[in-house]
């Protein structure tokens, strides 16, 4: 399968899908894909377990290849989200090992549903407001903990051009995290030596709230633009287009409906534009994106075609 980076066409729907994240319920093809093809979904996002729980759900071979074949036919990139427990800078020895055995699981069900990623949260870790040496230590023990438990998944996949990417999503910046906004994405790729199938999630609230300039004229641009800088061409795969409740630098993981929150619809517009961003998809986390009634798709999709024609919202 060829990567969809490497030559995107000028097909505004192909260059950058849109869609948003849905519930399984019925299951991957009566739930999720028919919930998807319901909204008018071009790629789209989901769990394939409980998202707040380590029970590791097995897959069922004939639904696994029935969706893979029905979402080939009809050219819908598939993305999963790992579980919210996941933590791979937990200071508890049980929380870190099932984040690990977590994320490997997730990669290896991307894999069988054929899911083009895998999208994890950077997590934490813990410092009881000791002194900055101390604080100094703890992150440090942790990032060790990252590369011992990405580096080996990450190794599983193999390198076919078909395998999952693993791809990190850099928090909001609240409490102690290990990667909040852009700057944070290096010393991360550096911890697992840049690995090649190591990408990047781009949540527009999570940045923002750690302090992007997002809603100034120029700062989706830029912010992009650094993200390139230190990920290198093809490690941006996914956009989370989400506005936020909460002003720039708040540290507060709030989504807010496009254009109804602090970001404000131009940033997205701009994003749209940004040649860096040609082949990567862009999936909702707002408030009603997945009902029948939402304006979200609607409207960034007509964002999307402003953006390559010079018309305003």
């Amino acid at each position: 399968m060829p990567d969809p980076l490497d030559d995107p066409p000028p097909d505004p729907a192909a260059r950058n899908p849109i869609g948003t994240h849905v519930l399984v319920g019925k299951g991957l093809v009566a739930g999720a894909l028919a919930s998807a093809e319901e909204l008018g979904c071009e790629t789209f996002q989901v769990f394939v377990g409980n998202p707040r729980g380590w029970a590791l759900s097995p897959g069922r071979p004939a639904e696994d290849e029935a969706f893979g074949a029905a979402t080939r036919e009809r050219g819908m990139r598939v993305f999963i989200h790992a579980p919210y427990l996941v933590n791979l800078g937990s200071p508890t020895p049980t929380t870190y090992e099932r984040s690990v055995a977590s994320v490997a699981h997730n990669l290896v069900r991307a894999a069988q549903i054929g899911a083009e990623g895998v999208v994890v949260h950077t997590g934490s870790f813990v410092d009881p407001g000791t002194d900055e040496a101390e604080s100094r230590a703890r992150y440090a023990a942790a990032m060790r903990q990252v590369r011992d438990g990405l580096l080996p998944a990450l190794e599983a996949l193999g390198d076919g051009p078909e395998a999952p990417w693993l791809l990190l999503e850099p928090t909001a910046g609240q409490g102690r995290s290990l990667c909040a906004g852009v700057e944070d994405l290096a010393p991360y790729l550096d911890a697992l030596d840049h690995h090649p199938r190591a990408g990047i999630c781009l949540d527009t609230c999570h940045v923002f709230a750690a302090g992007a300039p997002l809603d100034e004229p120029g700062g989706a641009t830029a912010t992009v633009d650094r993200v390139l800088e230190i990920g290198g061409p093809g490690r941006l795969r996914l956009v989370h287009a989400n506005d936020s409740m909460d002003v720039r630098g708040a540290f507060k993981d709030r989504h807010q409906r496009i254009g109804e929150g602090h970001i404000g619809a131009e940033a997205f517009r701009e994003l749209f534009a940004h040649p860096g961003l040609a082949g990567v998809p862009f999936v909702l986390e707002t408030p009603d994106s997945r009902t029948a009634d939402n304006r979200d798709i609607p409207l960034l999709k007509r964002l999307r075609a402003e953006a390559h024609t010079g018309a305003s919202v």
